[in-house]
């Protein structure tokens, strides 16, 4: 098959999964992308850019896949000379109808954030098929949809929820996990070292930096022995409070900014003992299972994603149920160190593209195929009309 990936955000991981996509499947993907900056413009205007560069391309593909932040609908409506009968499918990395937003964005309190969310509605109805990177994504994207449309003042159309449902399905980011494999015998961990705590996250708002040095803070006051690697990328507003814990944690820090070279972020990845989590969103949660992967020990909040990523037996082991409990169950992790079991990096392993490219190849086939016979059945039944 040929496959057309729109892209109208690639940076971070949306790149990578787009890039790792085409390289891994056995069909022909080709990319249309745009740069990954100005989120809401992308959301707004992406479609118009990239329906006017995939009409003058050469692109004749059997499929469309595209992300959540393309506008499909738009899309799709100026491109039909060239898409129609081509079938569409949506993948939705995140969804801006349960995206927390940041405290210092001025839509909300102007009310232009409703918009946004509109976008991915009437882009998952133009779509044949919705994907959704995590059970816990499909459950809340799908179960805000009442309450969002019936904010309007009339004809919410929730007759068109159960439609939507029925052709959205789960179909796991997939990740180049193995890459790490090289690096974790050059960075071996050291038992008889200081327990090392990663942070291997995007400093931002979402992923609530404040309660993970809180609970740092508290190990520090109790005079536990700790280093600490903060890891992850940082924008152009960082949150004050990872200046404050440079200073407050002082030499405990042995790692202080994002990690340019993948080799030097897979090493802390496999040096690091635990990983404790504290976003108040993920619809996926990335980082969080190549540390798993790398055998770092987790200590995840029990909400969002993260359930899905350890098997059940152990989620009493690893999951906490209140920010509360976080301190208290890192000193136990602390205090009895014990390397991760090897279950869960198992677990995680199933992300890999070598797991998971069959299922979205099959997938592909499935949708190109199901699309053909609604066409066949529709020419058939116009053909006996007349």
């Amino acid at each position: 098959m040929k496959i057309c990936l729109i892209e109208p955000f690639h940076t971070g991981s949306h790149a990578a999964w787009a890039e790792e996509l085409a390289r891994h499947s056995r069909h022909e993907i080709e990319l249309l992308t745009l740069s990954g900056r100005h989120w809401k413009w992308r959301m707004h205007g992406g479609a118009v850019t990239l329906a006017r560069q995939f009409m003058t391309s050469d692109c004749k593909p059997d499929l469309l896949l595209a992300s959540d932040m393309l506008d499909l609908a738009t899309f799709l409506s100026l491109t039909r000379d060239k898409t129609i009968g081509v079938p569409a499918a949506l993948y939705c990395h995140e969804n801006q109808l349960t995206y927390p937003w940041s405290p210092d964005d001025a839509d909300p309190a102007q009310q232009r954030d409703a918009h946004y969310a509109f976008i991915n509605y009437t882009s998952a109805l133009a779509a044949d098929a919705v994907l959704f990177n995590s059970g816990y994504h499909r459950e809340a994207f799908l179960g805000a949809l009442p309450a969002f449309l019936g904010s309007f003042p009339d004809q919410n159309e929730l007759e068109s929820l159960p439609r939507l449902a029925a052709k959205s399905m789960v179909l796991p980011l997939g990740l180049d996990l193995r890459r790490l494999d090289r690096y974790g015998p050059e960075a071996k961990r050291d038992p008889a070292a200081a327990p090392l705590i990663l942070w291997n996250h995007r400093w931002e708002y979402d992923k609530n930096p404040e309660e993970f040095f809180r609970a740092l803070y508290q190990l520090l006051d109790e005079g536990m022995a700790f280093k600490v690697a903060i890891l992850g990328e940082a924008y152009r507003k960082v949150p004050p409070v990872f200046f404050e814990a440079q200073q407050r944690l002082g030499e405990r820090i042995v790692q202080f900014g994002f990690a340019e070279d993948f080799a030097d972020y897979a090493r802390w990845l496999w040096r690091a003992d635990i990983v404790p989590v504290t976003s108040v969103h993920d619809f996926f949660g990335v980082s969080v299972v190549q540390a798993i992967y790398c055998g770092c020990t987790p200590l995840l909040p029990r909400r969002l994603a993260y359930p899905e990523h350890l098997p059940t037996t152990w989620h009493d082991g690893f999951l906490y149920d209140d920010p509360s409990e976080l301190p208290t169950r890192l000193s136990a992790l602390l205090t009895h160190r014990r390397q991760a079991p090897g279950e869960l990096r198992s677990h995680v392993a199933r992300y890999d593209w070598s797991e998971l490219v069959g299922r979205y190849d099959e997938f592909f086939e499935d949708l190109g195929l199901k699309r053909q016979e609604r066409k066949y059945r529709g020419g058939k039944r116009a053909h006996l009309d007349r």
